[in-house]
């Protein structure tokens, strides 16, 4: 017969074991790459491991895939930034004439810090210079990124019959076409583990230079609605931020079908305002989350569970 303290240790074990294998499974949209499946991933991590879920993420090609998905309840959550949720909820620009009427908030995440990138030896220092360059087009994979150029190159007063426009299909593929030199520029999100890798491939990549004066981010915010120009300081892992640089800043968004249970959304939440070191930890992207800010977003209905959370930790300031 074994020790008494075997027998116990072994019904330990076989209690965790039991509890993580009954865990029920909840699903998380995401892209196949890029900040966006970072995001997602540290959500379902952090999910998993603190709030008694089996949290996975579903790739699919883009936002426009997933946010019907959720909306429908095939899944559960959902991560965009807040223009596309707010554009998806009202039916309009990429959802245009498609409202997303089940979708309901659960946080704002962290600030995304997005630009444009160059290699060095491009000598493209400021969007201005974009002019007559060979600038990404069409995205027919992910059509949310020909609105960022869009806006992008409307802060200088350009639009594409200024710039060579060249079709891409979606983000990792227009990375790949500016490290085989078939594009100029590209669209990139400061933390982006890709960087690393188009840094070395070209020579040196930076971040261009927004204009951050009244009239140019008003320019932008007629595309862009939200944007805000910022400065972003360097750091240690945010590869092409070579000085202070002024780029775009947006609201990510994570978000829940209205009839997921309040309980689930309830411990997403909780696992996420009471471990931001694990989220950190994680990826430099979640460097600008505060947890106390989660409810921040004033124009998105709340799902209960999240409001119920939040105002438990004082966080619901309606």
């Amino acid at each position: 017969m074994l020790p008494r303290r075997y027998v116990v240790a072994a019904f330990a074990c076989s209690a965790v074991l039991s509890t993580s294998a009954f865990a029920q499974t909840v699903g998380i949209g995401t892209t196949k790459g890029g900040a966006t499946s970072q995001v997602s991933a540290g959500v379902a991590t952090i999910v998993s491991k603190y709030a008694g879920l089996n949290m996975r993420t579903q790739p699919m090609a883009g936002t426009q895939q997933y946010i019907p998905a959720v909306n429908a309840g095939s899944l559960e959550f959902g991560v965009a930034n807040i223009m596309q949720t707010q554009w998806a909820i009202r039916g309009e620009e990429l959802s245009k004439g498609k409202p997303n009427e089940n979708l309901r908030m659960v946080a704002t995440l962290m600030v995304f810090r997005t630009g444009i990138i160059a290699s060095k030896p491009s000598g493209i220092r400021k969007v201005s210079d974009m002019k007559g360059k060979r600038v990404p087009d069409v995205f027919a994979a992910a059509p949310l990124f020909k609105t960022i150029m869009i806006g992008a190159l409307a802060n200088a007063g350009l639009t594409y019959k200024d710039v060579r426009s060249v079709p891409a299909s979606g983000l990792q593929q227009h990375w790949d076409a500016l490290a085989e030199n078939r594009f100029d520029v590209a669209i990139a999100t400061v933390g982006s583990g890709y960087l690393d890798l188009l840094d070395k491939k070209l020579n040196g990549i930076q971040f261009i230079e927004f204009d951050d004066s009244p009239a140019a981010v008003k320019q932008m915010q007629v595309i862009l609605p939200g944007v805000e120009i910022n400065i972003v300081q360097p750091g240690p892992k945010l590869t092409g931020v070579i000085g202070p640089t002024k780029m775009m800043t947006f609201d990510y968004t994570l978000f829940a079908n209205k009839n997921v249970g309040e309980d689930i959304v309830y411990r997403v939440a909780k696992a996420m305002f009471e471990n931001r070191q694990d989220l950190v930890a994680a990826s430099p992207l979640w460097t600008s989350f505060q947890p106390e800010s989660m409810g921040r977003t004033k124009d998105i209905e709340y799902h209960p569970g999240a409001i119920k959370l939040l105002k438990e930790k004082g966080a619901w300031k309606r």
